[in-house]
């Protein structure tokens, strides 16, 4: 009787752990979180010399005065970016998390699988966001380009 219930109890120990090492777990958490197409503000440490960007599709750094670096999110997902000083020693290795776009004013419409985005603060606007279908997305980029190209050369498109 005391075999089978060490037996049992052993059993039930090897469960647990195995449940344990099998069960998912959060991710951690990350340390930088930007928004797709925008940028956020980081103090950095004395005596940075190199920023290195894990993936540099996901995120962009560069440095400022004052010691600040501008990091720009670039496509979702999550990178890491690491501050070396002038030796190569690492003085900061930090985890930076994309996110798309949030808030009241952006409205995201799927018409079957594709998807378009639009900026409606107050009247709603096409807005080119990543993941958008490649009509929707290739007709409002090229909307913008013409538009910038007005701005820039000061006339109209030729037709």
């Amino acid at each position: 009787m005391a075999l089978v219930l060490w037996r049992f109890v052993l059993a039930l120990v090897l469960s647990f752990c195995a449940v344990a090492v099998i069960a998912p777990r959060p991710a951690p958490a990350a340390d930088v979180i930007v928004t797709l197409d925008q940028a956020r503000l980081v103090q950095m440490p004395e005596r940075v010399a190199t920023i290195v960007i894990g993936n540099p599709l996901i995120a962009d750094a560069s440095l400022q005065p004052g010691g600040v670096m501008v990091i720009t999110g670039k496509g979702y997902g999550t990178t890491n970016f690491i501050l070396l000083d002038r030796s190569g020693q690492v003085l900061l290795d930090r985890t930076v998390l994309v996110v798309g776009p949030r808030g009241r004013d952006v409205v995201t419409m799927y018409r079957g699988v594709e998807r378009e985005t639009y900026s409606c603060a107050p009247k709603c606007e096409r807005r080119i966001t990543l993941g958008d279908g490649n009509t929707y997305f290739d007709a409002t980029i090229n909307e913008s380009g013409a538009r910038n190209g007005m701005a820039t050369t000061g006339s109209a498109p030729s037709k």
